[in-house]
């Protein structure tokens, strides 16, 4: 029996000294790892939009759902496309938000300059509405085309009747801007451009289709 206790307790400092090797190890692992990248963030700048439409808002609600959108344009990162069919991203810059979000607040600050519309939200709320805007993002990057960038924004938009989920209408809508240089700030703000003008486009489009519609009773 005491042999046997002798036996446990030299196997228990021999676990202990295999565990502090291991931690050791680890820190000494840790040390020589990649420092995190910098990372430049970017709000989405805004761009002149038109003055608002003097008329009598429409006594209706629209709802602005943030759009689909593939992988790629998922996420945080500046996208842009070097050459045909490669993507890449900006290396050490992000947006502020995933591109989806920008792409939908900026619709909403369109319809809320147009002032035709008497309430306007967005999916994040889940408010009861008259209509709502649903959306594929498929582009929003900066596209080499003669060596200099131009920021892209394309959006597949319909317009749904929310009680009886009947689509309306539907366009797509496609707006570039040629950067003034090729560096991530005058990528950003030709992105802010292109991205005001579609917003302004979709505005108009989608006010026009209510207005087009008779009003349920």
């Amino acid at each position: 029996m005491t042999t046997d206790c002798r036996s446990a307790r030299r196997g228990g400092s021999g676990m202990r000294r295999a565990a502090w090797l291991a931690a050791t190890l680890l820190l000494g692992a840790c040390s020589v790892l990649p420092k995190a990248e910098p990372v430049d963030t970017f709000l989405l700048p805004f761009a002149p939009a038109p003055a608002a439409v003097t008329a009598t808002p429409l006594p209706v609600s629209l709802r602005v759902a943030k759009p689909a959108s593939g992988v790629h344009l998922a996420g945080q990162r500046i996208v842009v496309i070097p050459q045909d069919n490669q993507v890449s991203v900006y290396q050490g810059a992000s947006w502020s938000e995933p591109a989806p979000v920008l792409m939908r607040d900026r619709l909403i600050d369109a319809l809320r300059a147009d002032g035709r519309i008497a309430a306007l939200s967005s999916d994040e709320a889940r408010l009861q509405a008259d209509y709502e805007i649903v959306s594929d993002l498929r582009a929003f990057q900066s596209e080499y085309r003669g060596g200099v960038p131009e920021a892209v924004v394309r959006l597949d938009a319909r317009l749904v009747e929310r009680e009886s989920r009947r689509i309306l209408a539907s366009r797509t809508f496609t707006s570039g801007e040629r950067a003034t240089a090729s560096d991530v700030p005058a990528v950003v703000n030709a992105l802010g451009v292109a991205s005001t003008r579609l917003a302004t486009e979709v505005a108009t489009w989608a006010v026009d289709e209510i207005r087009q519609t008779p009003l349920r009773q």
